[in-house]
């Protein structure tokens, strides 16, 4: 390294590493999760610098693979026939080839007809459809390979069928003795029925006991069965719109045809049949003025008529007789007809003459006409003997196309050629360039219509003056209005019948325009049906890819007016001469109808009397191939006498003129505007054109024009462009070597042809589109050729590289912008593709190698001017080759500074590399350089490296052009290589040799430039940049194949710095960045990209130069006292030696970790493509068949390791989805405040605590503060999407489950604590986001249906934060729209990703949203059982460890996770094994340290126990058996899991909506059973104590049946659920459980008054026991604190210090029974008041909370609640009057009849919400008892006065009803002063009862008595139930007068009330007033 570079390095070093070891060192003191983020842990390279690879081809050297061969083998090395080459035979429509085989051809034809025989040369890599880029993972192929599953068995999916199928066949009895008749208090009947339960099945050996290690293999074993072999093919497919890679193999070059449409003819009938008529059918595009088809003749005559001809027919060919065509549309237009024109044999007098009898006979009159048709019938007899040659116009009619396809309505207008379309990605349909055609509101198709039989009647008759196509369009477009001209004239009746259709694929007998057989054609004898040649209207850009040659001659006019004598009928004749005898007439003029294939003459139709006729013939003729200046068209004009009259002769020759074909080489078309003679032209005359006049001839009308005529060819060898005709011409002229030569007007010697063939070169860019497309593949055949084999004129090698190239350029650009619309998704042009693909090849494909015996013309000393260039081109344009070191970065000045740098720096310096030798072209000693090592030699070159070389020295303007069509210069030249390493039998040579140093400069210069212009265009030109970025990723991927592969790594690094050195200063990085990630995508695609990673040579361990940052820094590893080992530690994180060796992987990963870092800018786009393109390649490599085998698979996997550090360390930027699901305690933090607690200064945040406030997603609350732990909160970076974050984890699960577990153990044996802890937390994440979701979830609707508004929510935020140039989002929207018409709408395209098939169709079928649910059922158990793998993996590692305690409890915590949420049977048995040896090996875990986890694991296997599916019952019973066990064996009794296991039953069946009891009952059988049968505990007590246990759980779940049968009836239910609580009076925890289920299910009802007192109480109880325990002037004195909260809370005070001995074991040993506990409760119960509007008692709760807080110095919470407080305050002023709180509505309810059972006789008063209607209730209980008891059982009493049972029915149940006030006494109302205290503690409520003595309710005012009713209620309310039993009542009666003086007060209150408004209130007075009259007024 020169000296200036060293410095310059170090200094770099230094500067990046003393900051990133301050970094490093910061980080890693505070244990922050991005502790080695960028800067590498190993070695000091960050990240955004790109490592050395190693040199690939050496490393394979020096390493002998160690490996058996086998499928290891296989990834050490490309297979052996990686390249193979093929020549795929070119598909061919015709049965015959249709080429001429004649052998004198000139070089022109000869060129064609070789193009369009030989066949396909393909260059195939036999792996790469294993790529992603050519089998992508789509929606379909998951699909396919999803088939199979096996179907897992979810517990919520069961629940709605009460019984689960074949799980459950053995509960046969239901359940003996039934629960509902059995009292709690029998216990002994509830044992009875326990006793008589059948039990589940054992587990087997569950009660030996076995060595831990042999349990955990045994368990190992069971979980590697029927595991799912690919985890990602149950994960949805990989983003469609990420999928830069995608390529698919180009069609291989076709015919061009547009849409096709069969006419088919079937009868032709006449109102009299006399003579033939032949008809002919054509397309005509009105819009266009242009007849868009050629003629097609057919004759519907039968064979009697036909016989009329017999004289001058010949035998007719069976190609002539066909009756249906085939005409294909390309531009399908609502303007197009089919015209039918019939014609009859000629005969005396006019058109009109000859129509009359059509028009006036009818066939009914035939007997009465009889002796007239017999007249007609003769003269035509006599006319088609003596005239059968001769036709005339008759008469024409027209079909409107438009009309047959809208009328008929589409079969199905969507059957858009969906087979033949790419899948979801081939953006643009590939249906060719007339698409653009129907655009707009002419749209119509004729692809797809129902088939249509159309009888047209009416046909017009030809007149003589208007038979030109120009009439026809006029009449055409008359015949589309309304009131036609046509429709007046008198038609011509007949009937023709045809049929109408699509063309079908593949039809039978089929002939092409040429007449040759189209395949299939299974017997030449079949009637055929003709395919017509289309003239398309517009432009069709196709290449040709069969010969066709053919000459279409339209004669238009002839005026023989000034000609004398008789000539009146005439008749043009017409010949293809071949010399000037008539007997050298060529037979090549193609015949009409019912003759023979082909004619020597042919005729136009005669138009009677006229001397100058229109015509409207068309002639179609073959051309030879081989044209020559002789061939010409000879025109004789007759004059055809029609009545025989004796010695005249029948035809009279009047007029000749003829037409040379070729002219200057040129064939000539066009129209002809030609004089005509009347005499024989002389000999020798066809060489010339008749415009010459020659001396002695005499012309018609003084040698003017008067025939006009009209020559068009379509023909596949005449291009019948000037500038490629003349540059086709040139070249087969120095083939040839045929000098000189004459072109146009210039004759040609050697010395100028040379000039000319330049000046031709660069006029090709000049040429029209549609020939230079047509012929594109001639074109570029032979500037290839030009290149390749420099022509040698004059014993000269003319090196004609730079024009060649030029031209390629030119006409790559011209053919790519005629085929705008139809590129695909890279802008590629598929014509250029399929070129490349297909047809390319090199010239001369002889394997000969370069060199052997030169030829004798060549003399070496002419080489000099060979370069054929001037030498100022190209270093001399002030390119100074600086010797500047790469890598300063310094900011280039200029595009060619830079280039020029980067070439003179190319590594080493190669003393052959042209740049720094005289032998640079234009240096001392310009020489052509290829001619260099074997000068003299053959002057053939190599393309690739021509072209490199060209274009690396090409001037800016052609450069531009190259640089828009990049990938296809980059594709031919690897086609080149691919052809020159496969023909000369190189692939066997080491790669290093393979190709010349020179080459590979100019490939790295090549790479250089074009990467820079990446750079340097991403911001004016995105587009164009991101063409260019991946057709340079294509181009280096290609070069993998076949070049040296360290080489190519060393380009790939080189553009990479290129990149850094510009993101420092690019104003948007990210979309720099964008393009980065798409390279490296394109380049890991590969197919041998695991090969190329050196996936089986160990990682060289650092060879660090100085001590490593981390290795200085790095914590000791937990578990190993000495130092992690280096070598596995590499292998994990993104270190030096893994980016060096796996360099692609490398590459990939480290683009994820730099746009995972917390500090990327325009993060959700680059996470969401980082992501995904590690989701590919993962999918790739599932679906590989190369990789199957485990062990192939674990090296696979080794190269995405570090994937686990960075998944680790973006823990907290990942989607939360284990929030919500339960309060989630963070793991991580809980083992880092373990180790560093004492390491933090006072006062500081831990850091992943802080992390975990500012939005991490494993602290419960998260997301709301953000402001604590500043640092905390900057570094936290974007949150990543939920999508995204899935992705990252299944990637993850996926390398944990692919790699080796010794690997992984060695791994997670080498972590410090915090890591592990956050590796746990990361299998937490994973079980959360891949958790099951329900079938009923899919029934719903995906819950990804809004992924799409969050991306565009990310794009928009990119867009504001200018993360994204407005450019480039525009182009990405258009590009979106393009690819599949508008992606917003995706609902049209249903397949484009996966996301859209589940949400934008609601309406899924069921078995799709079966198939759903089976594959997330699949994808939740393989996760899961990956996630346990992982933790037995973990748990092995530890232990040993001195720390294990708290990670153990962090498994343990991530196992009861797993149990507690959705699992399938499957994951439960193997979750409940892990549990099992977990708790067998380290009981001490459960029973010493924390209660919490033993109370969550009691409650997950309770739930368990309770199954309806009976494996889960099975496993979940035996575990809980073994965990009594444990427990008692440890301390004689199992106190604390008896306690665990009733409180986890009872709030089991509070909370658990469906929770099956019957199940339970199953599982505590079968757990007694195992108790009776464990001989080893035969003994002890055990089995008694468990005994008690099942049968109090027995009771409880009688209990509980009767709440399900109350489910219903929520005031029964509190009441039960009251019960129940009141029944563990002596039990607090329990208690306080069922008071917490009460709250739960009051807030469910909306009850939250109620919910609050059952905190309130529930706190009570905790203070209770509190108080007992310790004095704490903090601390409230038991229940009488909460008094003013609630009176009823006294009951509460019931726990006396003989029931509860606070040190007992087990008793209230839950979280709630401490301070935290109780402060908890308090809070919950003050939220609630807070929701049900009661803020006063807000207060009050807060009096109790607030000295507590103060003990704890909680200042924030204090803040919190006296804000809480002011909230409270400011509410209960701003509603004062207490209108606006709404309290409660009380009615007392009597229920009446024995039906009601317990409530018989029973009086309550029930409290509903505010503003219930006495209406609402009463329709409320009636509807539920009626619903309970059945019809007409239950009545309403209407009024409220006493009710007498024996006057009732007794079968029936009587509810009565009264609405109820608060009733003060007069003392209390001076407390009760506000609205509030008028609602709260209510326990005497009052109604009145108006009645008379005669027993009616109202009377006269002086019998009017009233009944005041005052009930008193055992309890105040608002109390932990919403009814409560009345227990005193008393009566009072009003005498009238005191019921008159009540009235009179309550009048005068409310009077002086509404007097005494401020502001006064009108309204309100006026209400009053109206009522005030006499108390006898609105009684």
């Amino acid at each position: 390294m020169a000296a200036s570079e060293r410095r310059a390095f170090a200094h770099k070093i230094n500067r990046t590493v003393a900051a990133e070891v301050r970094k490093q060192v910061s980080r890693e003191r505070s244990g922050s999760p991005h502790s080695s983020r960028r800067s590498s842990s190993s070695l000091g390279v960050p990240l955004t610098e790109v490592m050395e690879p190693l040199d690939f081809e050496d490393v394979l050297l020096s390493r002998p693979p160690d490996v058996e061969p086998g499928p290891l083998r296989d990834l050490i090395e490309f297979p052996a026939d990686d390249l193979e080459l093929l020549k795929q035979p070119r598909e061919c429509r015709t049965t015959e080839s249709g080429v001429p085989e004649d052998g004198k051809l000139d070089a022109q034809v000869r060129a064609a007809v070789a193009m369009y025989s030989e066949d396909w040369v393909i260059v195939r890599r036999r792996y790469q459809h294993l790529s992603t880029a050519y089998s992508p993972v789509t929606t379909e192929t998951q699909r396919e390979r999803q088939k199979g599953l096996i179907c897992q068995v979810f517990e919520q999916d069961t629940s709605g069928d009460e019984r689960m199928g074949p799980e459950d066949t053995d509960d046969s009895q239901h359940c003996s003795g039934s629960p509902e008749d059995t009292p709690r208090s029998s216990g002994a009947s509830g044992i009875f029925s326990l006793r008589n339960l059948a039990s589940d099945s054992l587990l087997p050996a569950l009660l030996e006991r076995a060595a831990p290690e042999d349990v955990d293999r045994r368990n190992e074993a069971l979980r590697r069965q029927h595991r799912a072999p690919a985890l990602l093919t149950l994960y949805p497919a990989p983003d469609e719109d990420e999928a830069v890679e995608r390529c698919s193999i180009p069609e291989p070059p076709r015919e061009h045809f547009g849409q096709r449409i069969l006419v088919k003819c079937l009868s032709l009938k006449f109102e009299i049949e006399i003579e033939p008529i032949f008809g002919t059918l054509a397309l005509y595009d009105v819009r266009e003025k242009k007849k868009i088809s050629e003629n097609f003749y057919f004759d519907l005559n039968s064979d009697s008529v036909k016989g009329l001809l017999r004289a001058h027919g010949t035998h007719p060919a069976i190609s002539t007789l066909a009756r249906s065509a085939i005409f294909s549309v390309t531009y399908p237009s609502p303007d197009i007809f089919l015209v039918v024109k019939l014609e009859k044999v000629l005969q005396q007098g006019d058109i009109s003459e000859c129509c009359e009898p059509y028009m006036v006979m009818k066939e009914a009159d035939a007997v009465k006409n009889k002796e007239k048709l017999e007249r007609l019938r003769l003269a035509a007899e006599q006319f088609c003997t003596r005239l059968g040659r001769y036709r005339m116009p008759f008469a024409w009619t027209a079909v409107h196309l438009a009309n047959i396809v809208s009328s008929v309505g589409p079969q199905d207008r969507d059957s858009d050629s969906e087979g033949e379309r790419r899948p979801t990605w081939a953006e643009r349909r590939r249906r060719g360039p007339q698409d653009r055609g129907c655009s707009g509101d002419d749209a119509c198709s004729f692809s797809s219509f129902r088939p249509a039989t159309l009888t047209v009647t009416n046909f017009f008759k030809q007149e003589a003056e208007r038979l030109s196509d120009e009439d026809l369009f006029k009449f055409l477009a008359d015949m589309r209005r309304p009131s036609s001209l046509l429709r007046r004239l008198r038609p011509v009746t007949a009937q023709l019948k045809i049929d109408i259709s699509p063309a079908p694929e593949n039809l039978h007998f089929c002939l092409s325009p040429e007449l040759l057989h189209v395949k299939p054609y299974p017997d030449p004898r079949g009637r055929p049906t003709k395919e017509v040649l289309e003239f398309p209207a517009r432009e069709v850009y196709a290449p040709h890819t069969c010969y066709r040659n053919l000459l279409f001659v339209y004669p238009h006019s002839l005026n023989f007016s000034s000609r004398q004598g008789s000539v009146r009928n005439l008749a043009v004749r017409i010949q293809y001469m071949a010399g000037e005898d008539q007997s050298q007439a060529l037979p090549v003029i193609f015949g009409k109808s019912s003759c023979s294939e082909f004619t020597r003459e042919a005729f136009t139709p005669v138009v009677y009397h006229n001397k100058s006729p229109e015509f409207y013939e068309e002639f179609k003729l073959r051309l030879p191939a081989c044209v020559t200046e002789n061939h010409h068209l000879f025109f004789t004009f007759y004059h055809v006498s029609c009545q025989p009259r004796p010695g005249t002769a029948l035809e009279t020759p009047v007029g000749f003129t003829w037409i040379p074909l070729l002219q200057h080489g040129r064939l000539r078309t066009g129209p002809f505007c030609l004089p005509v003679s009347v005499d024989q032209p002389p000999p020798s005359y066809s060489v010339l054109t008749p415009d010459v006049a020659l001396p002695g001839m005499r012309w018609v009308d003084g040698h003017k024009g008067v025939f006009s005529v009209e020559l068009t060819a379509v023909s596949s060898v005449h291009p019948q462009d000037p500038h490629l005709d003349k540059f086709f011409t040139l070249v087969h002229v120095l083939e040839e070597g045929t000098f000189p030569f004459r072109l146009k007007e210039t004759v040609l010697s050697e010395a100028t042809v040379e000039q000319e063939l330049r000046a031709s070169l660069a006029a090709l860019r000049l040429a029209s589109p549609e020939p230079l497309v047509a012929f594109s593949h001639h074109v570029l055949d032979k500037l290839v050729h030009l290149v390749v084999r420099p022509p040698i004129i004059g014993g000269q090698i003319v090196n004609l590289g730079r024009g060649a190239f030029e031209a390629m350029a030119h006409v790559a650009s011209l053919v790519h912008r005629s085929l705008e619309a139809v590129q695909d998704s890279r802008g590629h042009c598929p014509l250029l593709a399929a070129y490349v693909h297909y047809a390319f090849r090199l010239p001369g494909g002889d394997p000969s190698l370069p060199g052997g015996v030169p030829p004798a013309t060549v003399q070496a000393a002419t080489l000099a001017r060979g370069s054929g260039r001037p030498t100022s081109l190209y270093l001399t344009r002030s390119k100074s080759i600086s010797s500047s070191n790469p890598d300063l970065a310094v900011v280039p000045g200029s595009v060619d500074d830079e280039v020029s740098r980067i070439l003179a720096t190319k590594g080493v310096d190669r003393s052959h590399s042209w740049v720094n030798s005289a032998y640079a072209p234009g240096g001392s000693k310009a020489v052509l350089r290829r001619g260099l090592p074997y000068c003299g030699a053959d002057p053939r070159q190599l393309l690739h490296e021509e072209l490199a070389l060209q274009w690396v020295v090409s001037g800016s303007a052609v450069r531009e052009v190259a640089l828009q069509h990049a990938w296809f210069f980059f594709q031919l030249m690897i086609k080149s290589m691919e052809l020159h390493l496969l023909l000369n039998q190189r692939l066997d040579t080491p790669r290093k040799l393979r190709f010349p140093g020179r080459f590979l400069d100019d490939i790295a210069a090549l790479v250089a430039s074009v990467g820079l212009e990446v750079i340097t265009r991403v911001h004016k030109d995105m587009e164009l940049a991101e063409r260019l970025n991946a057709s340079l990723a294509f181009f280096l991927s290609d070069l993998l194949s076949i070049a040296d592969r360290g080489y190519i790594f060393s380009l790939v690094r080189a553009h990479y710095k290129q990149v850094a050195t510009r993101l420092l200063s690019a104003p948007n990085p990210t979309a720099l960045l964008t393009l980065r990630m798409d390279f490296t995508r394109i380049l890991c695609s590969h197919e041998h990209y695991v090969t190329l990673n050196l996936p089986c040579s160990p990682l060289s361990p650092p060879a660090s130069p100085s001590p490593s940052v981390s290795s200085t820094t790095s914590q000791s590893s937990t578990f190993s006292s000495q130092a992690p080992d280096p070598k596995v530690t590499s292998m994990f994180e993104l270190s030096g030696p893994f980016r060096q060796q796996h360099f692609l992987s490398g590459l990939l990963l480290t683009e994820l970790a730099l746009a995972l870092d917390p500090e990327a800018e325009g993060a959700s786009l680059l996470h969401k493509k980082a992501i995904s393109a590690v989701h590919s390649l993962l999918c790739s490599h599932d679906i590989d068949s190369r990789y199957t085998d485990a062990t192939v698979k674990a090296k696979v996997a080794e190269l995405y390791l570090p994937l686990l550090s960075l998944a680790r360390d973006t823990l907290p930027r990942l989607h939360g989805f284990a929030e919500g699901s339960g309060q989630r305690s963070r793991l991580a933090s809980m083992l880092d405040s373990d180790t560093e607690g004492e390491g933090d200064i006072g006062g500081t945040i831990n850091p992943s605590v802080a992390m975990a406030i500012a939005g991490g997603p494993l602290a419960p609350g998260s997301r709301t503060s953000i402001s604590q732990g500043p640092s905390a909160a900057a570094r936290s970076g974007c949150p990543l999407s939920a999508e995204s974050s899935r992705t990252l984890l299944v990637c993850v699960l996926w390398v944990l489950k692919n790699a080796e577990p010794a690997l992984l153990q060695r791994w997670a044996a080498d972590l410090a604590l915090p890591q592990l802890g956050r590796l746990l937390d990361l299998l937490y994440l994973c079980l959360a986001a891949f958790e099951y979701k329900g079938k009923r979830a899919f029934e719903r609707i995906n819950s990804l249906t809004f992924k799409k508004s969050l991306d565009m929510k990310a794009r928009l935020e990119e867009a504001i934060l200018g993360t994204i140039g407005a450019r480039q989002e525009m182009v990405r929207r258009s590009r979106e729209r393009s690819s599949s018409g508008n992606q917003e709408n995706v609902r049209w395209r249903k397949s484009v990703t996966h996301w859209r098939q589940t949400s934008d169709r609601v309406d899924k079928t069921k078995d799709e949203m079966e198939h759903e649910a089976l594959v997330d059922g699949n994808l939740a158990t393989e996760a899961s059982l990956v996630v346990l793998d992982m933790l037995e993996i973990i748990v092995q590692t530890v232990m040993l460890s001195e720390a294990r305690e708290s990670i153990l409890s962090a498994v343990l915590k991530v196992v009861l996770y797993s149990l507690g949420s959705a699992q399938s049977a499957l994951f439960l048995q193997h979750g409940l094994a892990t549990q099992r040896a977990l708790v067998s090996k380290f009981p001490e875990l459960l029973f010493e340290e924390d209660t919490e986890l033993c109370a969550d694991l009691c409650l997950r296997l309770l739930r368990h126990c309770g199954s309806r599916i009976s494996t889960i019952r099975i496993h979940a019973s035996a575990s809980l058996y073994l965990l009594m066990r444990q427990n008692f064996e440890i301390g004689h009794n199992f106190a604390r899991v008896k306690m665990l296991v009733t409180m986890s039953l009872s709030s089991l069946v509070g909370t658990t909506p469906n929770f099956s009891e019957e199940h339970l009952r199953r599982s505590l059988k079968t757990i007694l059973t195992y108790a009776e049968e464990d001989i080893g505990l035969r003994d002890s007590t055990f089995a008694e104590q468990v005994q008690d246990l099942m049968f109090n759980l027995h009771m409880i779940l009688t209990d509980t049946v009767k709440m399900k049968e109350h489910q219903e009836d929520p005031e029964m239910l509190m009441d039960l659920m009251y019960r129940i609580a009141r029944g563990y009076q002596g039990s607090p925890d329990l208690r306080l459980t069922w008071l917490q289920n009460m709250a739960g299910k009051h807030a469910e009802l909306g009850n939250h008054a109620e919910a609050a007192q059952c905190m309130v109480h529930a706190a009570a109880l905790v203070a209770e026991y509190l108080a007992l325990l310790e004095d704490s002037r903090h601390l409230p004195v038991g229940c009488v604190s909460f008094q003013n909260v609630s009176s009823n809370v006294l009951e509460e005070s019931a726990i006396s210090d003989d029931i509860l001995s606070p040190d007992e074991e087990g008793f209230c040993s839950g979280k709630n029974f401490t301070e935290l506990g109780l402060v908890g409760l308090l809070e919950q119960a003050a939220a609630y008041f807070t929701m049900g509007g009661l803020y006063e008692a807000v207060n009050e709760v807060y009096k109790n909370l607030i000295p507590i807080l103060e003990a704890h110095r909680d200042y924030k919470k204090l803040a919190a609640v006296h804000g809480k407080l002011q909230e409270a305050f400011t509410k209960i002023m701003h509603q004062s009057s207490g209108w606006e709180r709404v309290f409660g509505t009380y009615f007392r309810v009597g229920f009446y009849g024995a039906r009601f059972g317990d409530l018989d006789e029973q009086e309550f008063v029930y409290k509903e919400p505010s503003i219930t209607k006495l209406a609402e209730i009463s329709h409320r209980l009636e509807e539920f008892y009626t619903e309970r008891f059945g019809d007409d059982v239950v009545e309403i009493i209407k009024d409220s006065n006493p009710v007498d049972k024996s006057k009732l029915d007794p079968q029936k149940a009587y509810i009565q009803i009264t609405y109820v006030e608060p009733h003060f006494d007069t003392y209390e109302l001076k407390d009760r002063v506000t609205y509030f205290d008028r609602n709260y503690g209510l326990r005497a409520f009052l109604f009145c009862t108006p009645f008379t003595p005669d027993g009616r309710a109202h009377g006269e005012l002086a019998e009017q008595h009233k009944r005041k009713t005052l009930l008193s209620t055992e309890h105040a309310f608002p109390y932990i139930k919403t009814r409560i039993r009345v227990c005193h009542r008393e009566e009072t009666v009003l005498t009238p007068v005191e019921v008159a003086i009540e009235d009179m007060q309550k009048k005068t209150r409310e009077l002086a009330f509404a007097t005494e408004q401020d502001p006064p209130d009108a309204k309100m007075l006026q209400m009053v007033l109206q009522g005030s009259v006499g108390p006898t007024v609105n009684q």
